[in-house]
């Protein structure tokens, strides 16, 4: 198996309304079958930049953490998984229940945790690692691991 490409940017966000215009834009050029994963302790604003992700996917729905059910799934201009593997056991779990199924090529799978999925998760994707937390600014890389997730690096320029 080939060795994905690193493409990475890192953008400083002062306080949560540039995450959140980060979120809308990340959201803005998302396509079907993409794989977002948000990296980050407790409290770094993982599910605030889910929330603006998918305000900008037309999602009129409270976006909340799915931390009790795995999954949710809202409809916007695609459809937004919002995936949480937080209180699983291993990645074995996420993967019985179909975490990763076809269905999920028709929009956006975002994850939080995406630690928690360990060798389930697939290797091309953006992920999005969050530094910080409480009333600190955040650091905010994005590290793209295909050419298929530049546009994600370029919208933020």
């Amino acid at each position: 198996m080939a060795v994905p490409t690193l493409l990475q940017r890192t953008v400083v966000c002062p306080d949560p309304a540039a995450t959140t215009a980060l979120g809308g834009t990340l959201g803005a050029v998302a396509r079907a079958g993409d794989l977002v994963c948000l990296w980050g302790e407790l409290g770094a604003g993982k599910t605030h930049l889910a929330k603006a992700f998918g305000a900008a996917l037309g999602v009129t729905e409270t976006i909340t953490s799915p931390s009790f059910i795995l999954m949710a799934e809202y409809q916007g201009r695609l459809p937004l998984f919002h995936v949480d593997p937080y209180r699983l056991a291993g990645a074995e779990d996420a993967l019985q229940g179909g975490l990763f199924d076809e269905r999920q090529s028709t929009g956006v799978t975002l994850v939080e945790w995406p630690e928690r999925l360990g060798e389930a998760l697939p290797p091309e994707r953006l992920d999005v690692r969050i530094q910080g937390s409480g009333d600190e600014p955040r650091s905010i890389t994005l590290e793209a691991t295909s050419d298929r997730y530049r546009r994600y690096l370029e919208a933020v320029a």
